[in-house]
């Protein structure tokens, strides 16, 4: 009897039929493949994974950073999701820092106040104080006063960096956009107003009442509050359409007022939104800066918070300016009912000062839907930024060269701004080489470091490849690769491409459009491979499959894994990945899935043993693999399972599992048809395989 070698096609291939893809891979589950000197790819077993840290967090990671200091101390960033039970009071979203094998959480402390109006200024000093009961704020904490307040001739309104005065005062400092002190025309005591609305029946002109408004016709007034009145629901940026006095101007509006009415902002509250914090003392905030006995001056305590709820989001993007820690929540909520979905401020951890939790930066965007830092000239970029808090999904914004606390344009530092004039919103951005990248729903962009005065230009490099979420681009040896609404693409000297992907139906047909946030981009840089996690439809909106593409050899493959945050071989080692239940595993430094037997198979399309109507009967099959590591044990089990039919509708008669080891020169199936499929698979614990040319004994059987 004749014999026959099977060479398996390389790669994965989903798009054909089985009976079209003959002897290529159609399925496939933790496996990879490695390229020979005739350019094939060899399937292999995937390499396994070993806890990075003994413990599950405490809730779902969604980003990871790793990063060593100036002392050559390693850390591990990771942040959380917050959990989705109900508790009082509510659960916050853990970001961790783990280094030395001790994972600390960091997660800031926040609140919303909605108070009366108690504002005291002087005339002869840019500082003013706020009366809070119980806000407890500290010389490291930070405020975002979101009502505009009228008092003593000026406006207070934005982010300031607070000074403690009493347990219920609090002291801040006015500067305009310059940083020039801003002081007061009128000593006020205990007084101030926010603003009031007036609407007209029938008109969609509403009356601002603001005393000493200081705006113009064309200016943007921001209502972060929302208000209703008369049918009318004011929230977000409008453009001041008229002045009717120092005191009042004029908005338009979307709808029309049903009745005649007015309303004061926030039922004529104040509100603030405070940040706690530790953190050390920052450069302007020593001696000769607030109060007397406050500040660093004669201090000689730390100052802790004593108020606030942990803060909750549903995802981070983190980065490292050095050896200082940066993060920016998304999806921010304060306290259990008032929230911003779409971003939060920015926040700073230095291991120097080894503050308990993360440090806001009020000189930054207080919100923001993510943040990289570019080189080389370091700076941090944040997207989906804001001027005035109303969150701008098309903005960019980034601070002075090695200082972010400076994010105000000026001649003499390197701080600005830049709209992206096309699409309606920016998904992702990261640092690529030499260049950040931009991607809004409908394009990718690319800004370019050119210096003072434009800092950076902004082209649009390619056209109708979006991404699809957040998170779902990476570099790889200096090639970009994402992951857009319906293909996958590459950006490299070249341009922008598309990747031809055979295995589109497993991804694109089962994708969880609900959930497209949480696909998560994985890049192994050992095997130039780039994977991406996706929940699919059947999975209840996480994380539960991935493909992978590895770049080299242009070849697919596929399999069910959760991984909800990930990073390449970093400081820390091998590529380091995070599952929903909170556990961190590092990649490739094991045969095994955390201990246990990890099962990894491969099944091919169905080949045809007779292109004519002769039945072919086989007798025997020669595996041929690599059983083991090169001078390791040679001890690997695989399993081999065939599935024959006739026709390509049939259902498959199976022969098998038959059980292979090193020493078994052959296997008798002896079935008999004109379709074949072979299975390949192994669940054994501490293996390694890597398939060959495989044979088999046939011989014609009759016709069919």
């Amino acid at each position: 009897m004749p014999h026959a070698t099977l060479k398996l096609i390389p790669g994965v291939d989903q798009n054909r039929t089985p009976a079209l893809n003959e002897a290529a891979l159609s399925e496939s589950q933790l496996i990879r493949f490695v390229q020979d000197r005739q350019g094939l790819g060899l399937p292999q077993k995937l390499g396994g994974w070993t806890r990075y840290y003994p413990n599950a967090l405490a809730a779902t990671p969604r980003a990871m950073l790793a990063w060593q200091d100036n002392n050559s101390q390693q850390y591990l960033a990771v942040g959380c999701e917050a959990p989705a039970s109900i508790a009082v009071p509510p659960p916050g979203a853990p970001i961790y820092v783990i280094n030395n094998g001790t994972a600390r959480n960091l997660v800031p402390q926040v609140d919303r106040h909605d108070v009366a109006v108690n504002v005291t200024t002087t005339t002869t000093s840019n500082s003013v104080v706020i009366e809070d009961t119980a806000s407890n704020m500290s010389d490291y904490n930070a405020v975002f006063i979101l009502t505009h307040i009228s008092v003593g001739g000026v406006i207070i309104f934005g982010f300031y960096r607070t000074y403690q005065v009493t347990a219920n005062t609090y002291e801040i400092f006015l500067t305009d956009v310059l940083g020039n002190p801003v002081i007061p025309t009128t000593a006020v005591a205990n007084g101030g107003s926010v603003a009031e609305f007036d609407v007209t029946n029938g008109s969609s002109v509403v009356t601002v009442t603001l005393n000493d408004h200081g705006y113009s016709v064309g200016d943007t007034y921001p209502v972060l509050v929302s208000t209703t009145l008369g049918g009318v629901t004011l929230f977000g940026n409008y453009t001041v359409t008229g002045i009717v006095s120092a005191n009042e101007f004029t908005i338009s509006a979307p709808q029309q007022a049903t009745s005649t009415t007015s309303a004061f902002i926030n039922s004529g509250d104040a509100a603030y939104d405070y940040y706690y914090g530790f953190g050390s003392l920052t450069a302007g905030s020593g001696y000769g800066v607030g109060g007397y006995g406050t500040g660093g001056y004669g201090s000689g305590v730390t100052v802790f918070p004593s108020g606030g709820d942990e803060l909750i989001a549903t995802d981070w993007t983190l980065d490292n300016f050095g050896d200082t820690l940066i993060a920016c929540p998304n999806g921010l909520t304060f306290g259990p009912a008032v929230s911003n979905p779409l971003g939060g401020p920015i926040y700073q951890w230095s291991p120097q000062t080894n503050s308990p939790t993360l440090d806001v930066i009020p000189e930054a965007p207080v919100a923001n839907s993510g943040i990289f830092v570019a080189m080389p000239q370091r700076q941090i970029i944040a997207w989906g930024s804001t001027f005035n808090g109303v969150q701008d999904p098309l903005l960019i914004r980034w601070c002075d060269i090695e200082n972010y606390e400076q994010w105000i344009a000026l001649p003499t530092n390197q701080a600005g701004s830049y709209r992206i004039p096309k699409g309606s919103k920016i998904v992702g951005c990261i640092q690529g080489p030499q260049q950040g990248l931009i991607w809004t729903d409908l394009a990718l962009w690319a800004m370019q470091y050119v210096g003072a005065p434009y800092v950076y230009s902004f082209n649009e490099i390619g056209t109708g490849c979006g991404l699809i979420g957040p998170k779902a681009a990476a570099s790889l040896n200096g090639v970009i690769y994402w992951m857009s609404q319906s293909q996958f693409f590459m950006y490299s000297n070249g341009g922008v491409q598309g990747i031809q992907c055979p295995i589109w139906d497993v991804i694109f047909q089962d994708l969880d459009t609900t959930s497209l946030d949480k696909i998560r981009i994985a890049v192994n840089s050992r095997f130039n491979e780039v994977s991406w996690f996706y929940p699919t439809m059947s999975n209840g909106g996480e994380i539960n499959a991935y493909v992978k593409y590895n770049v080299g050899l242009n070849q697919w493959d596929f399999g069910t894994l959760s991984r909800t945050a990930w990073i390449n071989q970093s400081v820390l080692g091998p590529p380091i990945g995070a599952t929903p239940e909170g556990l961190i595993y590092q990649h490739e430094t094991s045969q095994n899935a955390d201990g246990f037997p990890m099962t990894s198979y491969f099944q091919t399309g169905y080949f045809t043993l007779s292109d004519g109507d002769v039945l072919t009967y086989i007798d025997q099959f020669w595996p041929d693999a690599k059983w083991g590591y090169y001078e390791g044990v040679q001890d690997a089990n695989l399993l081999l399972t065939f599935y024959v039919l006739n026709y390509p509708g049939d259902t498959p008669k199976v022969y098998g599992p038959y059980d292979v080891v090193k020493t078994t020169q052959y296997i008798v199936p002896r079935f008999r048809g004109r379709l074949v499929s072979i299975k390949i698979e192994s669940n054994d614990i501490d293996s390694f395989w890597r398939m060959g040319a495989m044979r088999y004994r046939f011989a014609p059987d009759g016709k069919f």
